[in-house]
């Protein structure tokens, strides 16, 4: 699985919206919806967030591990 995929499962499975995971990290819906999308690839930083808010590995994350 890609980031754009874990992104969207880690999102859904918090019941929340591109616009509330959004704000909870400072970016706007159409970055998380172009990430989601993979329209656009994230920056370092914007993987460190997102990383400590799912309070997941970047690993994980970018599909390096399964866990």
């Amino acid at each position: 699985m890609q980031f754009h995929e874990r992104l969207r499962n880690e999102r859904e499975d918090r019941d929340m919206t591109q616009t509330d995971l959004g704000e909870a990290l400072f970016m706007s819906q159409r970055k998380i919806s172009r990430l989601e999308c993979k329209a656009t690839e994230p920056t370092t930083d914007e993987i460190i967030s997102i990383c400590k808010f799912f309070n997941k590995s970047a690993d994980y994350m970018l599909g390096l591990k399964d866990e």
